[in-house]
């Protein structure tokens, strides 16, 4: 049996009768193959399985990988074989239907549906070159080549009254942020490339470091309290429902008035960043004001609601705060996560421990304490001022 993974003994194969390939066993029930061009240099690729439920072997053409050379086409056929056998192993080959990029973030959003991640594709990768590629034939290039068109697109800021766009450059952080639902829906439909190949597609999405800046713009009690002044009268129970609770605006625009228990004062907030429903107890006077606004509602409709009963959402609500934010005279740059901002600076500030405040905003401790623990730290600086002697 030849070893393919020697150059030289791989362009020494003829091709063999019936086109069957030269295989290399790799582990038990796994095997590599390798059939040689009866008119070019090269050859095609295959895999091949044992499938303990049909007790027979399944085969897989894998390619020519002409996009590598040397040694690295052996590397790379030898891991996709490994991955494709792993598969069969555990249950079959992957669904025929997921064979594109498009195709893998199609069924992502079956098992994890979520507006986020279905903007980033609709905008990004749907209708992008990278949404063709196959996934079989995904190479790092792909991937950087689909990074720099992201890179190169305007964010969008705004639109004025009459409809026309306003941009700005992507931001650094803003691009890591729109790679991170790319990475998972491949990250669940194939593995790992070998590192430092072109094999390795999920090199070309790792996020820039230190791009993620700590939030600086706060507003104290008294400046949030002229925000809700001056807010009109439709977004004012949203508004003063971000100054009283560290959520995410797009968490608190999808409750529900089934969400909020009355006897309890409990409310569940089962839509949010990190997918999982979370559940937290209100004090007396923040529970009567969400009694106020669920107060004859049906149970499926939105707590907050615009004036024609619909929830809330970011192309909504920025434009209400916009107009308070100028009446008030309050900083240009404030938007709804500075209002979550603020709440989570006040809630540290009053030493309520890390981990509540992370389970009470929905994120995690590590990012509690790399946007926040500056504020910890201050706090300790105080506390020992005061033990000298």
């Amino acid at each position: 049996m030849p070893d393919l993974s020697r150059i030289g003994e791989r362009d020494k194969l003829k091709p063999r009768p019936g086109d069957e390939p030269y295989w290399q066993r790799l582990r038990q029930g796994c095997y590599v193959g390798f059939r040689p061009s009866r008119k070019k240099v090269g050859g095609t690729w295959f895999a091949r399985a044992y499938n303990t439920e049909t007790k027979r072997n399944s085969r897989k053409r894998l390619g020519d990988y002409g996009t590598l050379s040397g040694h690295e086409i052996f590397k790379q056929a030898k891991l996709d074989a490994e991955i494709w056998a792993e598969t069969v192993e555990s249950g079959g080959e992957r669904p025929r239907t997921i064979a594109t990029v498009k195709d893998a973030c199609i069924a992502y959003l079956q098992e994890k549906p979520g507006s986020i991640a279905e903007g980033v594709f609709r905008r990004h990768v749907n209708h992008d070159p990278i949404g063709l590629v196959k996934l079989d034939k995904l190479r790092r290039h792909h991937l950087r080549a689909w990074r720099r068109r992201l890179e190169e697109t305007p964010a969008l800021v705004s639109r004025n009254k009459i409809g026309q766009k306003q941009t700005k450059k992507r931001a650094k952080s803003t691009v890591n942020r729109d790679m991170v639902p790319l990475r998972a829906a491949l990250g669940r439909v194939i593995k790992p490339g070998e590192p430092n190949t072109d094999a390795a597609w999920q090199e070309a999405l790792r996020p820039f470091k230190g791009a993620d800046r700590r939030r600086e713009l706060y507003l104290d009690r008294e400046e949030r309290k002229s925000l809700l002044d001056a807010s009109d009268s439709a977004a004012n129970p949203f508004i003063k429902a971000l100054c009283l609770l560290p959520l995410r605006p797009g968490a608190l625009a999808s409750l529900r008035v089934r969400d909020f228990d009355k006897r309890t004062r409990s409310l569940t907030i089962g839509s949010d960043k990190n997918g999982k429903p979370r559940q937290i107890t209100t004090p007396q006077s923040i529970s009567a004001f969400l009694a106020e606004q669920v107060d004859g509602k049906a149970s499926d409709a939105p707590i907050f609601a615009r004036s024609d009963g619909s929830a809330w959402n970011k192309d909504a609500w920025k434009y209400p705060i916009k107009e308070a934010v100028k009446a008030a005279g309050l900083p240009a740059a404030t938007t709804a996560y500075t209002l979550r901002h603020s709440v989570i600076t006040d809630l540290i500030r009053a030493r309520l421990p890390i981990l509540t405040v992370a389970q009470l905003s929905g994120t995690s401790v590590a990012m509690i304490e790399k946007h926040y623990g500056h504020l910890v730290r201050d706090d300790a600086e105080e506390a020992l001022a005061t033990l000298f002697i």
